[in-house]
């Protein structure tokens, strides 16, 4: 059960930043208005957003395939990160209860993050991915 539940979770959480990295690609404006409402207006270009876009799908790819894991995951984890620190007053005060521009949407980023810490803690118990596959042919051979 907790090898399929992490092939989920991998796939899912991998899956994530292929559609964020493809929304930068494909919808520069919105990429430039997130940017700009949350990251203080770093990276609101379109050529930067389309470069980080594509690097955010490649890496999204490599985490769904498994990978890579080490280097993948810890990007992802900083991807993550990022933008948890970006809506913070959303996971801190959800309802705006004492902060001002609180949205309970954001709250899941909390939920994203700890995701992807739990992907780096269980690593080695992920049985279907690449690396793993690639480890079992090597002390096969």
């Amino acid at each position: 059960m907790k090898a399929w539940s992490l092939l989920g979770l991998r796939i899912s959480m991998g899956w994530l930043l292929v559609v964020w990295g493809a929304d930068k690609i494909f919808n520069t404006e919105h990429g430039i208005a997130v940017a700009e409402k949350y990251y203080f207006g770093l990276m609101a270009s379109e050529v930067i957003l389309s470069f980080a876009g594509i690097v955010q799908v490649i890496i999204g790819l490599v985490v769904v395939l498994g990978a890579m894991r080490r280097w993948a995951y810890t990007i992802q984890l900083l991807f993550n990160a990022a933008s948890l620190l970006a809506v913070a007053t959303s996971v801190i005060d959800p309802w705006g209860w004492y902060l001002d521009g609180s949205n309970a949407l954001f709250y899941p980023s909390l939920i994203i993050f700890a995701a992807s810490v739990l992907l780096i803690a269980f690593m080695n118990e992920d049985r279907f991915c690449v690396d793993a596959k690639r480890l079992e042919s090597q002390s096969a051979g």
